[in-house]
């Protein structure tokens, strides 16, 4: 992948901006995208946004995709936000992320 990603290796994973869209149909990862200057992981969720839902399904969408329990995914921050911020606990997650994001 060429280009800035949304993602950066950190102690024991990585931290990944996600621009998340519910509703969307089918889970699915679509590309990186840029939002404001910052590049994002663009995901679509069946989920609708209330009371977490769809922050729930991208945390399982994630893990599922990226082949970690789902207590590896945490929210840090964007709970209520369009792009997130999610930290991923694991190892070969950069090059994973860089597979799902074609």
């Amino acid at each position: 992948m060429s280009g800035p990603v949304p993602w950066r290796e950190t102690g024991g994973g990585v931290e990944v901006a996600v621009r998340l869209t519910p509703r969307g149909g089918a889970a699915r990862v679509e590309g990186v995208a840029d939002w404001d200057g910052q590049p994002v992981l663009k995901v679509r969720v069946a989920a609708p946004p209330v009371e977490g839902a769809a922050n729930d399904a991208l945390i399982a969408f994630l893990a599922k995709a990226l082949a970690v329990p789902r207590s590896a995914v945490t929210l840090v921050a964007g709970d209520r936000a369009r792009v997130k911020r999610l930290r991923i606990a694991g190892e070969g997650l950069a090059d994973r992320l860089a597979g799902l994001a074609g």
